[in-house]
């Protein structure tokens, strides 16, 4: 059987392997061997990955102040790790935190009356909690758990972009321009859920780009052996899916918005299956993946975070100081049949109140904007803004703009215009994984923009700035050609993909002071406001 797969055909597969003009084996197609020293494919991310770290932790504590949404994170966060659920606090709290002091929490007569009502599941929370617990209720305490996380994150991202190209140099631009991507590195550096969320979906897709690598090396296995291709082999228990499942899990367990992506990575999961299958030569590939693979695949792909997500609520369920706590109580009028499920009715109580929250969220803000321009950058959040002293200028300015770096997000949109035709002409996964990707963390916001009116911000485009790079990535592995490709053109290519990584350097470089809130003169700052008015950058 004839089978056509383009998998990896457009990079790095070193004509040397083989005879010139040869045909690629099966194997070869299927599951390229990654080129390079396996050291400098752990080492290379890791050095980018300390690069982007080092700018996120310096000057971590600066500013010694409450930024933004840090307002309720750092609280709840403290709450979670102090009472196991969220508090209510008191109105001054944060003039208390910034003066060193914990006593942030209101004092009731009854526990329930200082239950905090709030919207989002807390994962997020219980993980900014921890940097609290190791270095305190302070600035610093708070931004470490999303310093980390951020720095990680740009490790993952190079490690499956190299995976993906099958080019260490690929996987360490892709981290290269996630360190350097002006949205990451604010949200890196304040205590909000976007960041822990953009890290949980960016690891669930790694974990399923292993397996998939994985399922493929299985299937060749078989193939090479196997006497007929009337029937093809289940492939066991995939515990990168298992670990794909987890990750999604904790992403639904910091923010709900992680349900689409669960749903579109479970589909596009299955399709790589039945690819796979097809490309080995299965008669009835697409059959086979939903008898075979779609019973373990619900099981890992949407039990499993399910699970997550109610476990995250253990520190609700095992304490009484939630909100919600005992409403069935209320409700069961003593009937004890009723009243041993108390708890799980008042919780799923609880989830039917957050739900409709989510969905009439439409208060006024400064700073909302429309889903549509998020990737032009037209209506950055300015996180924090004051007019201190001691710049040497009359008028000084201490900003953070969470905005992205435009050279990135501008050349992003190139290149997934480019994705677009890339998969049209050759179905390539890899284009297909990244358009779907960015698909799913954009395109349901134009939803509750049109039907609900919903307050809606920027920063919301976090979970798809990671496939942006890598269609980023993918685009300049074009550019570059393959490894057989004519000299000229490599150099050229060489040439092209360098200026654009210097360019994005220096844009960053222009943007730092206003978005790592350095004292800087006002007209300084005001020159790096883009776009000028009320609805624009400032």
């Amino acid at each position: 059987m004839a089978v056509t797969d383009f998998s990896h055909q457009a990079f790095e597969q070193p004509e040397s392997d083989r005879d010139a003009g040869a045909p690629m084996s099966l194997r070869e197609r299927l599951v390229p061997r990654m080129p390079g020293s396996p050291l400098w494919g752990w080492l290379g991310p890791l050095i980018v990955a300390v690069f982007g770290a080092f700018l996120r932790f310096y000057r971590l504590g600066t500013p010694n102040a409450v930024v933004f949404d840090e307002t309720y994170y750092a609280k709840d966060a403290y709450s979670t790790i102090k009472f196991g659920t969220e508090r209510a606090f008191v109105d001054n709290a944060n003039d208390l935190m910034i003066a060193g002091k914990t006593g942030i929490f209101k004092t009731c007569a009854q526990v329930s009356d200082c239950a905090a009502y709030v919207v989002h599941p807390p994962l997020g929370k219980w993980m900014i909690g921890a940097g609290e617990a190791i270095f305190g209720l302070n600035p610093f305490g708070w931004r470490f758990a999303a310093a980390l996380i951020g720095s990680l994150s740009i490790f993952i991202l190079a490690r499956v972009a190299r995976r993906m190209t099958r080019s260490t140099l690929l996987g360490c631009l892709a981290g290269l321009l996630l360190s350097l991507d002006a949205l990451h590195f604010v949200l890196s550096r304040s205590a909000l859920l976007d960041i822990f969320l953009m890290f949980w979906i960016l690891a669930g897709f790694a974990c399923l780009v292993v397996d998939r690598d994985q399922a493929r090396q299985a299937l060749v296995e078989w193939r090479e052996s196997a006497a007929s291709l009337d029937v093809g082999p289940r492939l066991g228990w995939r515990p990168w899916r298992l670990a794909a499942g987890l990750c999604l899990g904790a992403g639904l367990a910091t923010k709900w918005t992680t349900v689409f992506f669960i749903v579109a990575f479970a589909v596009m999961t299955l399709v790589w299956d039945a690819g796979a299958r097809r490309a080995v030569g299965l008669r009835r590939p697409y059959v086979e993946t939903l008898k075979l693979e779609l019973p373990l695949a619900a099981a890992w792909m949407a039990v499993v975070p399910g699970v997550a997500y109610i476990v995250s609520f253990a520190g609700w369920f095992f304490t009484d100081k939630g909100w919600n706590r005992h409403w069935d109580q209320a409700t069961s009028q003593g009937n004890p049949f009723f009243f041993a499920f108390d708890s799980l009715r008042s919780w799923i109580s609880y989830q039917v109140q957050t739900l409709g929250s989510h969905t009439s969220l439409s208060q006024p803000h400064n700073y909302k904007s429309e889903p549509w321009s998020w990737p032009l950058l037209l209506r950055p959040v300015a996180f924090f803004y004051e007019s201190p002293h001691g710049c040497g200028a009359d008028s000084c300015s201490q900003a953070i703009l969470g905005t992205g770096t435009p050279i990135i997000w501008y050349g992003g949109l190139a290149a997934l215009i480019g994705m677009i035709a890339w998969y049209v002409a050759t179905r390539d996964w890899r284009a297909g994984a990244v358009l779907l990707s960015y698909a799913v963390g954009w395109l349901p916001w134009f939803y509750y923009a049109i039907v609900d009116n919903r307050t809606m911000f920027l920063y919301y485009m976090i979970p798809v700035v990671p496939f942006m790079i890598l269609a980023i990535v993918l685009a300049c592995g074009l550019i570059l050609g393959p490894a057989a490709a004519p000299r000229w053109r490599r150099q050229v290519g060489s040439v092209g993909v360098g200026v654009f990584a210097l360019l994005a350097l220096a844009n960053f470089a222009w943007l730092y002071p206003v978005i790592a809130a350095e004292v800087i003169p006002y007209t300084d700052w005001l020159a790096r406001m883009l776009i000028r008015g009320s609805k624009g950058w400032i």
